[in-house]
C-alpha cells in the first residue's frame, strides 16, 4: 500500500474569540444544571441521575477550559508584542547604520 500523500497543503486554522465561546457554553452548562437541580428525585426515581452530573461535570471542565485559553490567548499576545518589539529594533539598528557618516 502506498503512503498517502496530501495534494494541497493545509489552511491555516481560524483564530476566533474563543473565550467568549467557551465561556458561554460553561454558562449554558451551569444553567442547565441549576434548572435540572429541582427535579433530582425524578432523575434518580427514572435513572437519569447522569444528565445532572453531567451539566455539573460540563461546567467545571469549562471552567478549566476558560483558564486555559486565557492564558493562551495571553501568551500570544506576549508573542506578538515581542515579535514587534524585534522588528521594531531592528529597523532602527537599519537607519543608525543607513545615518551614521562613512570614514
Amino acid at each position: 500500500m502506498a503512503k498517502w500523500t496530501p495534494k494541497h497543503e493545509a489552511p491555516e486554522p481560524l483564530e476566533g474569540p474563543v473565550v467568549p465561546v467557551i465561556t458561554g457554553g460553561t454558562i449554558i452548562w451551569f444553567v442547565l444544571f441549576l434548572v435540572q437541580l429541582p427535579f433530582y428525585g425524578w432523575f434518580d426515581d427514572h435513572g437519569h441521575l447522569w444528565w445532572l452530573w453531567t451539566c455539573l461535570a460540563g461546567s467545571a471542565l469549562g471552567l478549566l477550559g476558560i483558564r486555559i485559553t486565557r492564558r493562551r490567548d495571553a501568551a500570544i499576545k506576549r508573542a506578538r508584542a515581542a515579535a514587534e518589539g524585534e522588528r521594531a529594533e531592528k529597523s532602527g539598528q537599519a537607519e543608525k547604520s543607513e545615518q551614521a557618516p562613512a570614514e
